[in-house]
């Protein structure tokens, strides 16, 4: 073979490795216009929010341990939708130190309901008194639902959502989409009006998206969304306007804009007030972390 020989079929060999296929640009070939679609940003969370919006809606009211298994059930298509579809890890559902995230934000949950709760108490707008209901029965029922809705929530507002459009648009539009969008979502519980929606966005998705930023984990954002509601069903207060069976029955007084009205505590001024202080000092902490990201970053 000459020398001139040898250069061609060496650049032809070297072209063909360049330009030529491997397994993953067969696959990707192989999947299509839809497999691209189903990857992008959009896509996955289109396809997330099916999955855990179904295991939620057959979960949800199911009674005795049901709404738990569903979130099981739901963590589960989370997982599988972001490996198989998005074909991205997922550290913020990480098992490992999962109970180590989950209990300071179930910390926070509590304090939260409970100043909120003492203040209006202390304008007079609220009067609690024993309920004559069983102890552990009111407990199992409310840990029951309560971690089914926090779970199922969280993965489809801060999970899906919130980080699919954080990698379009950036953390800031992120944040502030799905805080509108998940005060929309509670326009369909009793009792619940224009000003109750732009509560729940203002107190709870401002303040959960923000520590998602700030902690970059469902579980400590589940914790904190799994006491809040919690604590208010103990109290006998409604949750999202949903009545609720608690320890205690409440009785209202005074304005709507002190206690919330028939909706309940959460749209009542008091806790609005408090959920975005802590929400700002979340994003304050999120930004030294790193954790806010601009939408070049995001997209990366």
């Amino acid at each position: 073979m000459t020398t001139t020989e040898e250069a061609t079929m060496g650049t032809t060999s070297a072209l063909r490795h360049g330009t030529g296929s491997g397994p993953g640009e067969d696959r990707d070939r192989g999947e299509g216009r839809f497999g691209r679609i189903a990857r992008s940003p959009l896509g996955w969370m289109t396809v997330g929010v099916v999955g855990v919006g179904l295991v939620s809606v057959l979960t949800a009211t199911g009674p005795g341990p049901v709404p738990v298994l569903g979130a099981v059930a739901a963590v589960a298509v989370y997982c599988l939708v972001m490996r198989r579809v998005a074909r991205r890890p997922t550290p913020e559902i990480a098992r490992s130190g999962a109970g180590r995230e989950a209990l300071p934000g179930g910390g926070i949950g509590p304090g939260f309901i409970l100043v909120s709760a003492l203040l209006i108490t202390a304008f007079g707008g609220y009067s609690f008194s024993r309920a004559g209901d069983g102890l552990m029965s009111v407990l199992r029922t409310a840990i029951a639902v309560q971690i089914g809705a926090a779970v199922t929530e969280e993965l489809l507002f801060r999970g899906l959502a919130l980080q699919a459009l954080e990698q379009l648009r950036g953390s800031r539009a992120a944040i502030v989409i799905t805080s509108l969008f998940f005060g929309v979502a509670h326009l369909g519980t009793p009792g619940a009006n224009a000003w109750s929606g732009l509560a729940i966005a203002l107190e709870a998705g401002l303040l959960l998206g923000a520590v998602f930023l700030w902690r970059r984990s469902t579980w400590f954002v589940v914790g904190l969304h799994f006491a809040w509601n919690t604590t208010q069903q103990l109290l006998g207060i409604p949750v999202s306007g949903h009545l609720v069976e608690g320890l205690f029955t409440v009785d209202v007084h005074g304005p709507a804009l002190l206690t919330g009205g028939g909706f309940g505590l959460e749209a009542s001024i008091v806790p609005i007030l408090i959920g975005m202080a802590l929400a700002v000092s979340m994003l304050v902490l999120a930004h030294r972390n790193g954790g806010i990201k601009s939408r070049r970053r995001a997209g990366r």
